[in-house]
């Protein structure tokens, strides 16, 4: 089963053609995206020259049919509570938007694919970092491990 959730960056990467992204999203069976990344992209796009252009490649990828959209639902909400409060009590935040994201993997049983390795802190996420292709022989091009 080759399904996850990909992070903002992540689609980032991809557009910028980048092997081990690439390559990754290539293989999947499905691939769900936060509402809460395609706000971020979107912020992003906003009065740049390539605004344009930006949207309609985003357009273009979320009309795959391997393509998903989550959104935030009450059910979402409470895995935030859980993920917000477990990282207050150890003292490790990272930013809001990544906490609805990761409450969104983890709403969907989904593995989360990002660059952000401060995904790590969240307790019970599984999380997939692309990195690019090792030597011939050393290990792949992935780093896949629970959080802690």
């Amino acid at each position: 089963m080759n399904e996850f959730l990909i992070d903002t960056n992540i689609y980032s990467h991809a557009m910028r053609a980048e092997p081990a992204v690439v390559s990754l999203l290539r293989r999947a069976s499905r691939i769900a995206m936060s509402s809460i990344s395609i706000g971020e992209l979107l912020s992003g796009f906003k009065g740049r020259i390539r605004e344009p252009k930006n949207r309609d490649e985003l357009a273009e990828f979320l009309d795959s049919p391997r393509v998903e959209i989550c959104a935030v639902s009450e059910d979402t909400a409470e895995f935030y509570a859980e993920i917000l409060n477990g990282l207050r009590r150890v003292g490790t935040p990272i930013p809001t938007n990544d906490v609805w994201i990761a409450a969104q993997a983890m709403e969907h049983g989904l593995r989360l694919v990002s660059m952000d390795r401060h995904f790590a802190s969240v307790q019970g996420l599984l999380l997939l970092s692309p990195r690019a292709p090792a030597p011939q022989g050393e290990q792949g091009d992935l780093d896949e491990h629970p959080a802690s």
